[in-house]
């Protein structure tokens, strides 16, 4: 199963983005989709994820009140909405993908059974 993570480009500072993921999996109850980021030199870090059929989701603590994860089960699609972005937020942003996630461990990367192919994201001074 591949993830399709698509959005990434150039912005200036204090600006938005839009990432979408394509997630066309079977979902079960306990089906998630994530999002990760790797900044260059830095490890994989957890943004934020959502549950397919449970209304529930998990933020760091570097996405909170400026990123907002969303899906459209229909389309079989997450996105996820950057707003007020900062420098630091330059990454390769990664969507993943379980369908047996818990909370505890959502921001874990190894609990994650698929992935997408990464989308660029730059944010300029």
């Amino acid at each position: 199963v591949q993830l399709q993570a698509s959005g990434g480009g150039l912005v200036q500072a204090g600006g938005s983005l839009r990432l979408s993921c394509a997630a066309p999996i079977r979902t079960y109850s306990r089906s998630a989709v994530s999002w990760f980021r790797q900044a260059p030199g830095k490890g994989r870090e957890f943004v934020a994820a959502i549950y397919w059929n449970i209304n529930s989701t998990h933020y760091a603590d570097s996405a909170k009140g400026r990123f907002t994860i969303s899906r459209d089960n229909t389309k079989k699609t997450v996105y996820l909405q950057m707003n007020s972005l900062k420098p630091e937020d330059t990454a390769v942003y990664y969507c993943a993908a379980d369908n047996a996630m818990h909370s505890a461990t959502v921001g874990i990367r190894s609990a994650y059974n698929y992935w997408g192919q990464g989308t660029q994201v730059t944010v300029s001074s």
